[in-house]
C-alpha cells in the first residue's frame, strides 16, 4: 500500500513539474464530515482541511482533439483531517480529481469532482484491518469568483473508505463531506474557461 501511495504521488508529480505554468490555483477547503461505524455503532466525524493545487487540462485535451466548454482540471489534494470521534485520532494523505466546471455567469461556477484518494488513518476500527486505505469520491460545488485572484467554493462529497479488499476485514466506512474554502488563481482564469 505504501509503494502505490509513493507511486501515485511520485506520477502525479512528474506529470506536472515539467509545466510549472499550468498550476492554475490552489484551493484550501475545511468543513465537517460525517459517518458510522456499523460494527461499534458509533459516529466517525472529522474536520478536514484539504490543500487543492488544481492543474489546467484543457490545454492537453485540446492537444487529442476535445474542446470543452467550461474548465477541466487535475486536483492533486494532500489533506490533513482530524478525526474527533469515536476517539482522536487523525487522517493523512492525498486525493487524485478531475473537476469540471461550467460558468454560468462571469462569477459563478458550479462544479462536479471525482476520483482516487490513498490514506493513512491513526484510527484503528473493526471495519479496516488497515491502517492504509482508498478513497474513491465524487461531488459537487459552486464557485463564486469576489474578483480576478479570489473565489469562495461550497461543496458536498461523498466519500468511501476502503482498503480494496486486500485484507479482511473491509467492510468501508463512508461519509458525507461539507466543505467550504477559498481558491486563490494565479493568473485570469476566466478567459481560459470559456
Amino acid at each position: 500500500m505504501k509503494k502505490i501511495l509513493l507511486s501515485l504521488v511520485f506520477l502525479s508529480c512528474a506529470l506536472f513539474s515539467t509545466n510549472a505554468h499550468a498550476i492554475e490555483s490552489i484551493d484550501i477547503l475545511t468543513g465537517y464530515f460525517h459517518g458510522y461505524l456499523d460494527h461499534t455503532e458509533k459516529d466517525y466525524n472529522a474536520v478536514p482541511l484539504l490543500v487543492g493545487i488544481n492543474y489546467n487540462l484543457k490545454p492537453w485535451i485540446a492537444k487529442i482533439g476535445l474542446n470543452t466548454q467550461g474548465s477541466f482540471d487535475f486536483i492533486l489534494e494532500p489533506f490533513l483531517n482530524t478525526v474527533i470521534e469515536p476517539n482522536s485520532n487523525i487522517e493523512a494523505g492525498s486525493n487524485f480529481l478531475l473537476k469540471y466546471g461550467f460558468p454560468l455567469t462571469s462569477k459563478l461556477q458550479p462544479y462536479v469532482k471525482a476520483g482516487l484518494g490513498v490514506l493513512y488513518m491513526s484510527q484503528h476500527t473493526l471495519e479496516q484491518s488497515t491502517q492504509y486505505n482508498f478513497l474513491p469520491q465524487g461531488g459537487g460545488g459552486l464557485q463564486y469568483r469576489m474578483n480576478d485572484t479570489i473565489a469562495f467554493n461550497v461543496e458536498y462529497r461523498y466519500r468511501h473508505l476502503s482498503n480494496a479488499a486486500l485484507k479482511h476485514p473491509n467492510s468501508g466506512i463512508d461519509v458525507n463531506m461539507y466543505l467550504c474554502g477559498v481558491t486563490i488563481f494565479f493568473n485570469d482564469t476566466k478567459s481560459k474557461s470559456n
